[in-house]
């Protein structure tokens, strides 16, 4: 178990000399449990970060809130979003705006991951959800990206589904801290959701993730019992089975009939 919390020095030093694991987690569960799994780097929703028990379970995750885009704004509605997340315990922010927005943050020493290769909220100039980077003209795009991220401040960047030899080859070239998913191991973090780990995502899942538990089955099994048990209660209830003696409070006798008799000269 880590003592303390990674800082960007700590992750800038390890470039190119350990693999770090990474996750997005959305609940304090997650978050809890990625600590005690001694998970390096945390995504989480702003809401989770902003939550005062947040830091109680996950005291030295490397913790970075992310929102698209278009939820917060222009380059001055990020300065003030990421102040609002660096005061409630972030150690860096996700940014997925222009190169501006995040020169803008970085220009007030917060330290900002950026994103390229599929970028689900500008998935339409990439043909939607599919790999980026797998001709030459479009890896040297991605390339370009990262330069304008190192340029703008940024320290690290999310890689997504990029070809492994393109993601490696860049990470060797630049200073960014290059976060992979489904970007191959030439980087230096791998990045999955918590939610395709546990099986808990019912939708299309993608290629690079992997499944280490069920734990939709256990859900489903959950909600069967629990429409048992309040059916069991419906039954009880009609049957008068519930409530039982001990469910109930009684009045002493003496208290009851001084009330009956009240009541009943009222």
């Amino acid at each position: 178990m880590r003592k303390n919390r990674p800082t960007v020095a700590d992750l800038r030093a390890m470039k190119g000399k350990k693999q770090l694991t990474m996750l997005r987690v959305l609940t304090l569960e997650e978050a809890e449990a990625a600590e005690k799994a001694g998970i390096d780097i945390v995504s989480v929703p702003p809401e989770l970060c902003l939550d005062p028990r947040y830091r109680e379970v996950a005291p030295t995750l490397f913790t970075m809130p992310g929102e698209n885009f278009f939820e917060i704004g222009t380059g001055d509605d990020f300065v003030r979003w990421a102040f609002k997340m660096y005061k409630g315990g972030a150690d860096a922010v996700y940014c997925s705006a222009s190169y501006a927005t995040v020169k803008r943050m970085a220009d007030e020493a917060i330290p900002v991951i950026g994103h390229v290769g599929l970028i689900p909220s500008r998935k339409t100039w990439t043909g939607g959800f599919k790999a980026v980077g797998k001709t030459a003209q479009s890896a040297l795009e991605i390339w370009d990206a990262v330069k304008q991220l190192e340029k703008a401040g940024a320290f690290g960047a999310e890689i997504e589904v990029v070809p492994v030899e393109v993601a490696e080859a860049i990470s060797k070239r630049t200073s960014l801290v290059m976060l992979s998913m489904g970007a191959g191991t030439g980087c230096d973090a791998q990045y999955l959701f918590a939610e395709d780990i546990l099986g808990t995502n019912r939708g299309h899942m993608p290629r690079h993730s992997k499944v280490y538990r069920n734990f939709a089955a256990e859900y489903d099994r959950l909600q069967q019992e629990r429409i048992a048990a309040f059916k069991e209660y419906v039954a009880d209830v009609e049957s008068n089975a519930y409530p039982e003696e001990k469910h109930i409070v009684r009045m002493a006798p003496d208290e009851l009939k001084t009330f009956m008799d009240k009541i009943d000269r009222a």
